[in-house]
C-alpha cells in the first residue's frame, strides 16, 4: 500500500504533468556526465573495490566481492578427483545453458560437432529469460552498422575493443533474420514492417522487441531449437573447474551434481564459457535484477586456468529497478518504458534528467537525486526512490499502449495493486549487467588458453565501460553462434593429451605465497543466502 508520504508526493507528480508534456529536459554535456559519474555512479567508489594479488591481471581494481572469489582456493583442492573415469566425452562443451550457450550449442551441432549442455540450474534459466526492451540491429533505410558502431562505441566511454564491436553490429542484422527463421515473434506492423523504438544512447529507433518480453521469446525459441536437435542438456549439475591437458590446452571440466554432490569429469575439445553475470554477488549491496545462479563462475574458473579479464571493475546498474513495492525490490524495470515516453521524476514532480541518457548517467543522476539533493521519495523498507511516470505513456500514444506495448510490466505491478496507466512507479538503480569478463580475440577464443572460447555476459570488451540497452540480447546471439561455429571447427584439428588438475595446485601455491587465505572456495555456485538442505 502506497504511504501518505507516497501520495502525497504522487499529488506533484500529477500537478507538473501537464507542464512538463513535450518539453523534454535538456542532455547533459560531455563534461557534465563525467563530473556526474566520478562523484555518484558505484563505480567509482573506492571503498566498493580492492587490488587483485595473484594472476593475469594482477594489480588491478576488481569488485571486493568478486576479489573474494579470485582469491579462494577452488573447491576441488585436496579431493581425490578420477580424471581416468570419464563420465561424458564430447567434441564441444558448453557450460551454461542461456541465450549465448544455447546459439554455441546450435551452431556446434549445424556443424556436425558431438556437442553438449551442462548448467547449474534448468536450460533457460539465464538473464537472457528476464531481458525484456529489446535487441538492437541497424536494419532499417534510415540506418547503418556504422551509426550503431558509433552510438555503441561512445555510450561504451570508446573503451569497446574494435574487433567486437564492429563484428557485433555488422552481424546484428543477420542476428535478426536468424531469430526470426528460428520463431521468435517479434512485434511488426500490420504490412510486416519491424516495429522498432529508441533506447538510452541511440540516435537511431532500431530496438526490435517482442512487447516486454523479449529475452523470454528468445530464449524460448533457443530453448526449442536445443530440445528439438536432441542436443543434450545436462541439468542442475554445475562446472567446478576446467581441466587442462598436459599442454596446457583447456580438455573439459569437473562437473558436480547440484542435488547429490557428486562429481563427474567431461572430457571435450573445445570448451565455451558461456555462464552469464554476477549479480547474484550483489555487489556494493545493490538488489539486482539478475537470475539466481548469476555468481561468476566463468570468470572465477577462467581466470584461476590463466585466461585475463578485461574491464572487471566495471558493472552496469540499470536506473530503473524496482524500489516499491518490497516484493518485487530490485525487479527490473525496463527501459522501454522510457523509450515510449515515462518520465523521470523527484520527490516534488520534477522533472530532473532527460529520460534517455546512457544507463550509467541515469543511475548516477538517480542516485544524486535520492542522496546529495535530498529529493527522493522515501520506501517503507528505508530506502528512497524516484517517479517513473507511466501515466504520460497513455497522454502521449493513447489508451491501450502501455496494456499493448508492455503488458507484463503492467501485469507484475496490477499482481501489488499498483495500476501503471494511472499511478507513476518508484524506482532505483539495480545491479543489472556485468560489462567486464574474460578476454577474448575476435574468434572467441581467450587470451593466453587454447581451445576455451567465451560468449555472452562472461566476456569483456564488446561493450566498453557501459553497455547500451539491447545490445546484451544482441551479443548473446552473435558472439554465441560465433563461438559455437569456432569451437566446432577447432575441435576437428584437436587431440588431446593427458587430462590434469594440475593448475589447482599452482594457483593454490600463488595464493599461500601472497599470504592469501579468504576461507572461502570458489566458484560460488549460489549465492550465500540460499537454503540448503540435507
Amino acid at each position: 500500500m502506497l504511504t501518505p508520504e507516497m501520495l502525497e508526493s504522487i499529488k506533484k507528480v500529477e500537478a507538473t504533468r501537464a507542464a512538463r508534456m513535450g518539453v523534454e529536459p535538456r542532455r547533459m554535456t560531455a563534461d557534465e556526465k563525467d563530473a556526474l559519474l566520478r562523484e555518484f555512479h558505484p563505480d567509482y567508489r573506492d571503498a566498493g573495490f580492492a587490488e587483485i594479488k595473484i594472476g593475469p591481471n594482477k594489480g588491478e581494481k576488481v569488485p571486493l566481492e568478486l576479489g573474494n572469489l579470485l582469491h579462494s582456493n577452488s573447491r576441488l583442492l585436496g579431493k581425490d578427483i578420477d580424471l581416468d573415469k570419464i563420465d561424458y566425452d564430447v567434441d564441444v562443451l558448453v557450460i551454461g545453458a542461456g541465450g549465448a550457450g544455447s546459439s554455441a550449442a546450435i551452431e556446434a551441432h549445424e556443424a556436425g560437432a558431438n556437442v553438449m549442455i551442462v548448467t547449474k540450474l534448468r536450460i533457460g534459466d539465464a538473464n537472457t529469460m528476464m531481458a525484456e526492451g529489446g535487441i538492437q540491429a541497424a536494419d532499417k533505410p534510415n540506418d547503418s552498422p556504422v551509426q550503431h558502431y558509433i552510438d555503441a562505441f561512445g555510450g561504451g566511454h570508446f573503451a569497446a575493443r574494435p574487433e567486437l564491436l564492429r563484428r557485433l553490429v555488422m552481424e546484428a542484422p543477420d542476428a535478426i533474420n536468424w531469430l526470426g527463421d528460428l520463431g521468435v515473434m517479434f512485434d511488426k506492423q500490420a504490412d510486416g514492417t519491424m516495429v522498432t523504438t529508441h533506447g538510452g544512447g541511440t540516435s537511431r529507433k532500431r530496438m526490435h522487441a517482442c512487447k516486454d518480453y523479449t529475452g523470454a521469446e528468445i530464449m524460448r525459441t533457443l530453448r526449442d531449437e536445443v530440445i528439438n536437435r536432441g542436443i543434450p542438456v545436462v541439468e542442475f549439475t554445475s562446472a567446478v573447474e576446467l581441466i587442462k591437458d598436459e599442454n596446457g590446452r583447456v580438455a573439459g571440466a569437473v562437473l558436480q551434481n547440484m542435488e547429490t554432490e557428486d562429481y563427474l569429469i567431461a572430457r571435450a575439445k573445445t570448451v565455451v564459457i558461456a555462464t552469464g553475470g554476477a549479480g547474484r554477488l550483489h555487489y556494493q549491496g545493490f538488489p539486482t535484477s539478475n537470475h539466481y545462479g548469476a555468481t561468476a563462475d566463468g570468470l572465477v574458473m577462467g581466470y584461476r586456468a590463466g585466461a585475463p579479464l578485461l574491464y572487471q571493475d566495471t558493472i552496469q546498474y540499470h536506473p530503473t529497478g524496482a524500489a516499491f513495492p518490497s516484493q518485487i525490490f530490485g525487479a527490473l524495470v525496463t527501459e522501454k518504458v522510457r523509450s515510449i515516453g515515462a518520465m523521470l521524476v523527484n520527490v516534488e514532480g520534477e522533472a530532473f534528467m532527460h529520460p534517455l541518457e546512457t544507463r550509467d548517467v541515469s543511475a548516477a543522476s538517480i542516485i544524486r537525486e535520492c542522496t546529495a539533493r535530498g529529493k527522493g521519495v522515501p520506501t517503507p523498507g528505508g530506502g528512497t526512490g524516484v517517479w517513473l511516470d507511466t501515466p504520460m505513456i497513455e497522454m502521449i500514444h493513447g489508451e491501450g499502449t502501455i496494456e499493448k506495448r508492455i503488458p507484463a510490466m503492467m501485469r507484475m505491478y496490477m499482481n501489488y495493486g499498483i495500476d501503471m496507466r494511472t499511478t507513476p512507479i518508484l524506482i532505483y538503480p539495480t545491479l543489472h549487467y556485468q560489462n567486464g569478463g574474460l578476454e577474448i580475440g575476435g574468434d572467441g577464443f581467450t587470451k593466453a588458453i587454447d581451445n576455451l572460447l567465451v560468449a555472452g555476459e562472461a566476456v569483456g570488451g564488446i561493450h566498453g565501460r557501459n553497455r547500451l540497452m539491447g545490445n546484451s540480447l544482441l551479443d548473446i546471439i552473435v558472439f554465441g553462434r560465433n563461438a559455437g561455429k569456432a569451437a566446432a571447427a577447432r575441435a576437428k584439428e584437436i587431440e588431446l593429451g593427458k587430462l590434469t588438475l594440475a593448475h589447482i595446485e599452482e594457483y593454490a601455491k600463488t595464493l599461500a605465497d601472497a599470504g592469501l587465505n579468504t576461507g572461502d572456495v570458489s566458484p560460488l555456485l549460489l549465492p550465500r543466502y540460499a537454503r540448503h538442505e540435507r
